[in-house]
């Protein structure tokens, strides 16, 4: 199997278009998705003690989460974002958590 195809066919999947997505219209206004994407790679090999037959393998993949969308109409274009209740939560929590901890820290009797 030769890699540099695969890595080729990668690329070209990583374009624009994964990131912003096909641009829908409606009343006279243009909805563009936007996402954010990351790939991760990874390989290894190595060899057994007992025998010389090489062993290895490895993998990849893309990850899409969107984050909002770009909005035009005749006058003007925006970014509306899309708030992910699971970060707000996430930031909830470690601000609680640390006010409870800064609140016992400066206010001990």
């Amino acid at each position: 199997m030769e890699l540099l195809p695969v890595l080729s066919a990668l690329v070209n999947q990583a374009g624009a278009k994964t990131v912003y997505g096909e641009p829908i219209s409606v009343n006279g206004r243009t909805v563009i998705p936007v996402a954010r994407v990351r790939c991760g790679f990874g390989g290894g090999s190595g060899r057994n003690g007992h025998d010389h037959n090489g062993e290895g393998g490895g993998g990849g993949g893309f990850v899409a989460r969107p984050v909002g969308f770009v909005e035009i109409d005749g006058e003007a274009a925006r970014f509306v974002p899309i708030v992910d209740p699971q970060v707000l939560a996430f930031g909830a929590g470690i601000g609680l958590g640390l006010g409870w901890i800064l609140g016992k820290a400066l206010f001990r009797k």
